[in-house]
């Protein structure tokens, strides 16, 4: 497959650069575990978190970080998107016989955030092991649900932030409020933000469907075993984020030359 070709490419480009590699992903690692500490240094102080318990958010925090991490690591492309344009490299990805979106995500492979990924699983592990929750069946398909929905979510905004720079030919920093904000919001329940900003982050942008309606059912909050399957709507999100990718790519104009 032709994505694992540009994996391979970007491993021997770092190769090159291995101390740069080390250190990158040794801050990305401890970025990550300074945020779940301070997490915890929040819950050692105050007990519980609009009623929620230490458990339950290190849940949801710890399925957030670990969807961020793994687009992050290999959705990078439509992130740092601008700079196609701004260089003018879109027009060769035009004139090639593959795929737009399989030639943006393998322009750049981020392998500096496995750090971040590594850390992140490794605590949302231990977030499962000590919930204190009746696992289910059910509450497992739920569980990995998130974290694919998660993922989905994330490289849906990644995509939507590419999709403007059609117009912009640079990225818009409001659309971090959507990417490395909405990631810090999501790592906590809905129901402690506004009614307004709740509702907007479960049918607009639905982040509430990797973090709080499965989370309710996963908790026993909630006995509706609907709650467990919420996600695949956060999976489609990617389905109208693709089609305004499409329209953005037909009403591209060139950079010139």
């Amino acid at each position: 497959m032709i994505y694992f070709k540009y994996v391979k490419m970007a491993l021997k480009s770092l190769a090159q650069y291995r101390l740069s590699l080390l250190l990158t992903t040794i801050g990305q690692l401890a970025a990550t575990a300074l945020a779940f500490l301070s997490m915890w240094l929040l819950f050692d102080r105050f007990g519980t978190l609009d009623g929620y318990s230490f458990g339950e958010v290190a849940l949801t925090f710890c399925v957030t970080l670990t969807a961020f991490a793994f687009t992050e690591c290999f959705f990078r492309g439509f992130d740092t998107f601008s700079h196609m344009i701004r260089q003018g490299t879109f027009d060769r990805v035009l004139l090639r016989p593959r795929g737009t979106v399989l030639q943006v995500i393998g322009s750049t492979v981020e392998f500096s955030r496995l750090g971040r990924l590594a850390v992140s699983v490794t605590m949302l592990l231990w977030a499962i092991g000590n919930s204190g929750f009746e696992w289910t069946i059910l509450k497992g398909v739920a569980l990995m649900l998130m974290l694919i929905s998660g993922v989905f979510i994330f490289a849906g905004v990644f995509i939507l932030g590419a999709t403007v720079c059609f117009w912009t030919m640079d990225g818009l920093e409001f659309i971090n409020i959507f990417t490395d904000g909405a990631r810090e919001f999501a790592s906590y329940p809905l129901t402690i933000y506004a009614k307004r900003v709740t509702q907007f982050f479960t049918f607009i942008i639905p982040y509430g469907c990797i973090n709080y309606l499965p989370l309710t059912y996963i908790t026993g909050r909630s006995d509706n075993p609907l709650y467990a399957l919420t996600p695949l709507f956060g999976i489609a999100f990617i389905i109208p984020c693709f089609l305004l990718w499409r329209w953005g790519v037909r009403h591209y104009l060139s950079t010139g030359n």
